[in-house]
């Protein structure tokens, strides 16, 4: 049924759909599942990145969970102390929090876009806004400390995906909104903040679109992705600076899509959404390997959380932003949020720990 929701001084009606994700697992051969085939063996920075067979990839179909129609919907990580989802949606300059079991949901208007958001140690919620990191107070509805103010002299910049890595620290990095108009300069940069409330550029070359933020589990490594690249890369994060950057897997030419949000999941393997891919992919730590393949009945997922009583539910923000009426039409969804059961269970997320 219908879900209304006043908060924020809008609303929204939404639909939610049950208290428990629909899934299906199958294994389908390449003949009928011709778009899971991956790319020949090759070397790649002394790592193999080899194709299964269709038939040794699992298929698993993501089904609706709650249709908000977000425009970019983002950042999306699940609370285990509060039985609750998080997300943001960049464009709607809004904040939700969802209980996938009762379908109780609320919103709040965010003062200006937010591209990711981590949740506190104390609580709270720290936010990379798009001018600057800074914690916000949901009951009063303003920014409660600014934290830093990056790239100020670029005003073609905001700040984008983040996630604290083991060790409690923020990890974000920016996005060139102008780069289709200016021959895709990499102009941003990758940042950490400390519990201190230092700010750390992390590597000195400049991205275009920053995604695929995570940590192994040992932290000790460190993922990302430019997203037009089409390219995730793997550091070494055991120093105080990442180093010996590697690439992890680039996406063969045959794919959609480009890769954006990730997570990790108990056996250290790395879950990406492929953003006009329709799917979200899990790649074996070890060598890159595509084993796991979620099929989305929308173009652009963007970000997922492994969450639920279990930690065996998966999660996944889409958008709807820059969608033809055409595309909206076959695909009317396009913007929700969609679950389905997996036979591997997440990890708890880090929060930030703060000192300052």
């Amino acid at each position: 049924m219908p879900l209304q929701c006043k908060f924020g001084f809008r609303e929204h009606r939404f639909k939610f759909l049950g208290c428990s994700p629909i899934f299906r697992r199958t294994r389908v051969s390449a003949l009928t599942r011709q778009r899971s085939s991956l790319s020949s063996c090759k070397k790649i920075n002394c790592i193999s990145i080899m194709s299964l067979s269709a038939s040794e990839v699992l298929h698993l179909d993501a089904e609706l969970k709650l249709d908000c129609k977000n425009i970019l919907g983002e950042s999306i990580v699940w609370c285990p102390e509060r039985s609750r989802l998080f997300w943001v949606d960049i464009e709607g300059m809004l904040f939700h929090e969802l209980d996938p079991e009762s379908g109780d949901l609320k919103l709040w208007d965010l003062p200006e876009r937010a591209g990711s958001v981590a949740l506190k140690e104390d609580g709270g919620f720290l936010f990379a806004f798009a001018s600057g990191l800074a914690e916000y107070n949901l009951k009063s509805g303003a920014i409660s400390k600014q934290l830093a103010v990056l790239e100020v002299d670029l005003p073609s910049t905001r700040l984008n995906d983040g996630r604290c890595d083991r060790q409690g620290r923020f990890v974000v990095g920016g996005f060139n909104e102008k780069q289709a108009e200016d021959g895709g300069q990499p102009l941003s940069g990758i940042y950490r903040l400390a519990a201190d409330g230092s700010v750390v550029r992390l590597v000195e070359e400049g991205v275009r679109c920053s995604n695929s933020i995570c940590f192994s589990l040992d932290g000790s490594r460190m993922y990302f992705a430019d997203s037009p690249t089409r390219k995730i890369y793997m550091f070494d994060y055991s120093g105080e600076l990442p180093t010996n950057k590697t690439l992890f897997y680039e996406m063969p030419e045959s794919d959609p899509g480009i890769p954006d949000g990730s997570t990790v999941d108990s056996e250290g393997n790395i879950w990406n959404a492929e953003f006009m891919g329709a799917r979200v992919v899990r790649h074996r730590a070890s060598d890159g390997v595509i084993d796991t393949i979620v099929h989305l009945p929308v173009p652009n997922p963007t970000q997922m959380a492994l969450g639920g009583p279990d930690l065996d539910t998966l999660y996944i923000t889409t958008a709807r932003r820059k969608m033809s009426d055409e595309q909206l039409a076959a695909a009317p969804t396009a913007g929700g949020i969609f679950a389905v059961k997996v036979p591997i269970k997440g990890v708890i997320e880090p929060k930030f720990k703060s000192i300052y």
